[in-house]
């Protein structure tokens, strides 16, 4: 049986349409709004969450996810926190939920541990950023014995090896980034983008989502011909961080992403725009 994640991929693809993968620091502001804020987004149309754990040494991430992540911990946001965040955010969602996650948290609460909670808490697949490929068999075993999607990172610095490798362990979709050196917002995306989509393409038929740097609709709308999703994340993060107090954070935030997942629609395609402007 396919995950939530593949399943929405071929229910897009149905469409001409691509999917909007939105990143958020699960427990900020707090654990508790984490899954209003994620609702939020699906009202938004957004097709993915994947929910972050923060992580006190954030290698990969710039300062906007940064500062997210100190502030989820302070907030007392642990992993088993999140689970039961994803538990109560399938009382009221299907949306397919992504765990993105460093290896070390996931080291510390234990594969087995977390692929079998994992999966009774809803998530449906997890995503190690600095878990190397070459070294992933026993993890990719264990969260797939559990049917959970495991989704590996390809960067602009991979060799055809490299990419071989993280198509034949990604499963859902591949994460491609489109640069090198932390998250962050961007006002341009590279040129490259388009030859690091080809390269993937000969190597694999699986979805391909693009992330980092991605923060406006024009670039959501570039990447539409080359990629099969976008993955938004230091904006919306920044969103939260600037607005973490109003009572109407869902609504604003609700408001850019919403616009965010226009941008993938194909030109023309009246029933997806009204179904996003209706949502």
């Amino acid at each position: 049986m396919s995950s939530r994640i593949a399943q929405k991929f071929d229910e897009l693809k149905g469409r001409n349409e691509r999917a909007l993968i939105a990143y958020i620091t699960a427990g900020d502001p707090s654990p508790a709004r984490t899954v209003s804020l994620v609702l939020a987004l699906e009202r938004a149309g957004v097709d993915i969450v994947e929910l972050g754990v923060p992580f006190s040494d954030p290698i990969a991430d710039g300062p906007v996810i940064q500062r997210a992540a100190e502030r989820a911990l302070k907030a007392g946001t642990t992993m088993g926190g999140i689970l039961e965040i994803a538990r109560r955010i399938r009382q009221q969602s299907q949306i397919p939920l992504l765990l993105f996650t460093y290896l070390n948290p996931a080291l510390r609460y234990g594969f087995e541990r977390l692929a079998t909670e994992a999966k009774e808490a809803g998530i449906d697949g997890c995503l190690l950023t600095d878990l190397s490929v070459e070294e992933a068999d026993a993890y990719v075993k264990g969260m797939r014995d559990h049917g959970l999607d495991t989704v590996f990172l390809a960067a602009p610095t991979s060799n055809a090896r490299r990419l071989e490798l993280v198509a034949k362990y990604s499963t859902g979709f591949v994460y491609l980034v489109s640069r090198t050196g932390v998250t962050g917002e961007q006002d341009q995306l590279p040129a490259s983008v388009t030859n690091m989509v080809q390269a993937l393409r000969a190597q694999t038929d699986k979805p391909i989502a693009v992330g980092f740097g991605v923060s406006r609709r024009e670039h959501v709308e570039a990447l539409r011909a080359e990629a099969d999703g976008i993955i938004v994340g230091s904006a919306i993060v920044r969103l939260i961080e600037e607005h973490a107090a109003a009572d109407d954070l869902e609504r604003r935030l609700e408001r850019f992403v919403r616009e965010l997942k226009l941008g993938t629609l194909t030109p023309g395609n009246s029933e997806s725009e009204m179904l996003v402007h209706e949502s």
